[in-house]
């Protein structure tokens, strides 16, 4: 948590362009997506997250800004602190913990993916903890530079069939994965490098404006 954060969504959005211009085409569906996870958080849903190789870290590395402080001190409301002061009558919880936004990687969980993996259809590894975790009302973000990995895809349907929102963040192809989500951030490069370089401003803007909208001005 880099200190105090003051700026409002415009800026945010603004700094993310002003720093990689080639983004501005898809600023729109930068600010669609968040509100959709805005939505998602504030009904008291959470965000899954899944994707392969460089995109796995990636869903790893989104969990982190979400679930704890991230660019702006972030403080429990009075009932929360309450609670955590019953809970802790020395007071360190209520002073250490930070507010988080669920989320989970679904890439992450070691026993259950090789049980999978090994018991399982391997295409299923991320639409079996889908349909595990996901309810009505919940977001699916999926990464795929191809938009065509067939497991992010699987995943996609499943949460669409347990009526959750889904987002897929991808490269300029037109993936097979697009035909399912409910809306698509198609970032203007080819290469697969090339768009994991515009993956991580994109995410790291989709948390600050997550964050300015729930703890900042």
């Amino acid at each position: 948590m880099t200190g105090e954060f003051l700026m409002n969504k415009e800026e945010i959005l603004r700094s993310l362009i002003n720093q990689y211009p080639r983004i501005e085409p898809v600023s729109g569906r930068i600010l669609e997506a968040e509100k959709l996870m805005e939505e998602c958080f504030e009904a008291g849903g959470k965000l899954l997250i899944c994707g392969n190789g460089g995109s796995a870290a990636d869903a790893e590395h989104i969990v982190g800004e979400l679930m704890k402080e991230f660019r702006c001190r972030r403080k429990l409301t009075a009932e929360e602190r309450k609670k955590l002061d019953e809970a802790d009558r020395s007071g360190f919880l209520g002073n250490a913990i930070h507010p988080g936004l669920p989320a989970i990687a679904l890439n992450t969980h070691t026993a259950l993916a090789t049980a999978i993996l090994n018991d399982c259809d391997p295409s299923i590894l991320f639409a079996q903890q889908v349909w595990g975790y996901g309810r009505a009302g919940d977001c699916l973000l999926a990464l795929s530079t191809s938009g065509n990995s067939d497991n992010v895809c699987k995943a996609v349907m499943a949460a669409k069939a347990r009526d959750m929102k889904t987002i897929l963040l991808t490269g300029a192809g037109e993936g097979k994965i697009c035909q399912f989500t409910d809306l698509t951030i198609h970032l203007p490069e080819k290469d697969t490098h090339l768009i994991q370089e515009l993956t991580l401003p994109v995410y790291h803007a989709l948390c600050s404006l997550l964050e300015a909208h729930f703890w900042g001005v």
